[in-house]
């Protein structure tokens, strides 16, 4: 089926878009990208559920999603199989027409076929939009935010761990002049106390030495 999608991008700046899908039947749109245009989608598939009697997605329900660029022989640019929610991202590499096709799966086993005896069959898809790099979701600024700042942290970290760097070198160069000055000063009283120590000894060779003289006189 041949849709196209100028309200999509409508959708992503106001509310998102559901639609359904019979069985596996895949359900494609065509959308005319300039070059280098940032696509984001997020979606959500959800079956019927009995017993709540509301729309709600399971584990069993899977969605493949394909993009393929029209004007360059259906070349394929994405190619994807999510779980019953997800998002998908993927920058027109041209300009053209570009075709984005889901096809959903479950393992449910519940009807899958929009009929007047199951009015509620088949896969309700929610599609949230958003075309161009100025359409990227707040979740997704803020989670750049987040990065930006972790940098920082991270940044501030090294600076703290670099002065603390420098501090020990300033110390270890402080302690290391200390210690120099410490041995310096040593060796000098151990000269000067060989110095009087020499004196000493010659004083006393030589008092003995009169000592002996005269003793020899006497």
């Amino acid at each position: 089926m041949r849709a196209l999608l100028p309200l999509l991008s409508m959708a992503s700046a106001a509310q998102a878009l559901y639609f359904f899908v019979d069985g596996m039947t895949t359900k494609c749109f065509f959308e005319e990208l300039p070059k280098d245009t940032l696509v984001v989608g997020h979606y959500t598939g959800e079956e019927w559920d009995e017993n709540t009697s509301t729309w709600s997605k399971h584990d069993g329900l899977h969605i493949y999603i394909s993009v393929e660029e029209v004007f360059d022989n259906d070349h394929q640019v994405v190619s994807q199989r999510g779980d019953a929610s997800g998002r998908f991202t993927f920058t027109a590499a041209e300009a053209g027409e570009h075709r984005i096709c889901f096809t959903p799966s479950s393992s449910s086993g519940r009807s899958a076929w929009l009929s007047l005896s199951h009015p509620n069959g088949g896969i309700k898809l929610t599609l949230d939009l958003a075309i161009g790099s100025s359409d990227i979701e707040s979740t997704d600024k803020t989670k750049l935010v987040d990065i930006a700042q972790r940098v920082r942290d991270l940044n501030a970290r090294l600076l703290d761990v670099r002065r603390e760097q420098i501090f020990q070198r300033e110390r270890e160069a402080e302690f290391r002049d200390q210690s120099e000055s410490t041995n310096s000063r040593v060796v000098r009283w151990m000269f000067i106390q060989i110095v009087v120590l020499g004196i000493t000894c010659a004083w006393q060779l030589s008092h003995l030495r009169s000592f002996f003289i005269k003793q020899k006189l006497t």
